[in-house]
């Protein structure tokens, strides 16, 4: 049985699978981790690597920065959000091919 850690604002934290780590895994659980502190910056950005947390006011100051700092390793750039918007995208919809008239 996998057992899930809860963060403060209540997300489940899933633990690290040896050898099956995804890309961006930890930064998105160090993010939901540490919500609760950053909800004071709400609508700014969080600049993620790791452990390591930044708030930038602008996007582009964030993700020119994590470029600056990580070059090409991994880093993550999210909005903070106190509530995460669920978009739900579906493949059982078909698009009328133009040619079939």
């Amino acid at each position: 049985m996998i057992r899930f850690e809860r963060s403060e604002v209540g997300f489940p934290v899933p633990p690290p699978v040896k050898g099956r780590d995804m890309s961006l895994e930890k930064e998105l659980a160090t993010y939901r981790l540490k919500l609760a502190e950053l909800r004071d910056n709400e609508g700014k950005f969080a600049l993620v690597h790791g452990d390591e947390v930044d708030v930038f006011t602008a996007y582009e100051d964030a993700i020119k920065e994590g470029y600056k700092r990580y070059g090409l390793e991994p880093f993550m750039v999210k909005r903070i959000e106190a509530a995460e918007h669920v978009h739900t995208i579906t493949r059982l919809i078909e698009p009328e091919c133009p040619t079939s008239h």
